[in-house]
């Protein structure tokens, strides 16, 4: 993900002159001074179970090992809770864990534990035990990293010329408007009630920027390991995204969903790119379905890793085949609508979407410009199993934003389309409560502009939010 924004940046400077356009480059300097990883070589591995016999839970019980949010949200939309959503087995775990190896994370979902260690002959030993199927290394400390040189100063207040006195929205206007959403705030639907888990790699100063103070943040969590000393002095990419929702700030920027609840969940680690950090976002998805989530909005991408034989392939591209995708898929079953980034390898050699935009019964967003036309830098479909992507399509070429140092900007990326429409179907589902997850996708594809004909550059088009609400609030009158 972080070798994407890089790259997107370069475009940008090539291709597009506008504003100050930066993103999660300002926290590194590819041509600073490295330094030696301050630990020993260590690794994790991940390993995936058989089964989950000594779960110490049972599917007639999930108010044992659920949440009454997670419980809720599935009886209203009439799902049931099945194995997946049991706990990895505990006697499992404890084998794992041993004076030379440490478990720092599993996910249910996939039946998977990710296991760090700094002596690979324990791994030998654990790897035959009778309950694992698989066991694969999913990272390895560098040699060397770029230091951060975040700067973690501040504005307090917006400077005057960034006020628009005609108009509440000012510099975000015109995002919100492409989707027709200024109809759905002016009844009133503003996304109160639901709860959007931002999936990113830092939220800089989100803590602290007086315009984040009136948004509904729920909490932080961090699954990065190791943890960081302070996720709020990391890289401001997702200050950006959480901005496009969460802001209220009348004259000067408004978001698409300023009264809905917020998590934000780091687990983009930005020392290296490898495949733990699918296991960390399955981890984060989780998470967000154990605290009520309804939406979960990501605009984290990945197909190829520090090592080159990690990457992956387009014949993965079928939902399922990575563990990242395999787990988006699964959100929708649990009742949440996921929200994913297109990626931004339109005009580089992979092209295509990146993963998780693969998934099932998600919606896919790419980046258009002010004209309605496909940004060059957005990634295209299909799937390797025939299914149109992206599914929508937002302005991204460019979006109005905040940045970690509390300023308001431009920048470009389907990174910022994404919570764009994770906003909008936020204020949808709260005029469409008894909509849901999968009703609420399909509202959104069949609003899109391009609904008629939909193709791998621009999928179902640009969707028409009041059009989506009126089809919802048609389709559950009585006849």
């Amino acid at each position: 993900m972080m070798r994407t924004l890089l790259h997107i940046l370069t475009l940008s400077a090539a291709v597009l002159i506008f504003g100050s356009a930066t993103a999660l480059a300002d926290t590194t300097d590819g041509n600073a001074h490295k330094i030696k990883y301050p630990a020993p070589k260590n690794y994790i591995y991940r390993f995936t179970f058989t089964d989950k016999h000594g779960t110490g839970y049972r599917i007639d019980k999930p108010q044992e090992f659920l949440s009454k949010e997670s419980i809720n949200r599935r009886f209203r939309q009439g799902l049931s809770i099945d194995s997946t959503d049991l706990p990895v087995s505990y006697k499992y775990i404890y084998k794992l864990n041993t004076p030379k190896s440490t478990v720092v994370g599993t996910s249910k979902w996939n039946n998977t534990a990710i296991v760090h260690t700094s002596d690979t002959s324990i791994i030998s030993r654990l790897a035959v035990l009778p309950f694992v199927k698989k066991c694969e290394v999913v990272w390895i400390s560098p040699d060397s990293i770029i230091p951060s040189t975040i700067k973690t100063r501040y504005h307090r207040e917006f400077r005057e010329w960034d006020s628009v006195a005609t108009s509440d929205y000012a510099t975000a206007a015109g995002q919100i408007r492409m989707l027709n959403g200024i109809r759905l705030h002016d009844i009133g639907m503003r996304g109160k009630g639901i709860t959007i888990a931002v999936l990113d790699g830092g939220f800089l100063n989100a803590d602290k920027i007086p315009v984040f103070m009136n948004a509904n943040i729920a909490g932080s969590q961090d699954f990065v390991y190791p943890k960081s000393a302070d996720m709020f002095s990391e890289t401001d990419h997702g200050t950006r995204v959480l901005s496009t929702m969460a802001v209220d700030k009348p004259h000067f920027y408004v978001g698409t969903a300023p009264d809905a609840t917020y998590w934000l969940l780091r687990c983009e680690d930005q020392q290296s790119e490898q495949p733990v950090e699918e296991d960390y976002w399955a981890m984060a998805a989780e998470f967000a379905d154990s605290v009520g989530a309804d939406i979960v909005s990501s605009s984290l991408g990945y197909n190829d890793f520090d090592k080159p034989h990690h990457d992956h392939t387009y014949a993965e591209m079928d939902g399922h085949s990575t563990l990242i995708s395999n787990t988006a898929s699964m959100l929708a079953g649990k009742g949440i609508v996921m929200v994913s980034s297109a990626g931004n390898t339109g005009m580089g050699p992979w092209k295509k979407i990146t993963f998780p935009a693969d998934a099932d019964d998600i919606l896919t967003v790419g980046a258009v410009t002010e004209t309605h036309t496909n940004a060059p830098f957005s990634g295209i479909g299909p799937t390797q199993d025939g299914r149109v992507k992206p599914d929508v399509m937002a302005l991204g070429s460019p979006a109005a934003l905040i940045s970690g140092r509390g300023t308001i900007l431009t920048d470009i990326g389907t990174s910022f389309a994404t919570p764009i429409i994770s906003g909008m179907i936020a204020c949808l589902w709260q005029a469409l409560p008894s909509k849901s997850a999968k009703e609420i996708i399909s509202l959104v594809r069949q609003s899109g502009d391009n609904c008629g004909m939909p193709n791998n550059i621009m999928g179902y088009g640009i969707p028409n939010f009041w059009d989506a609400y009126l089809m919802g609030a048609e389709s559950a009158s009585p006849k």
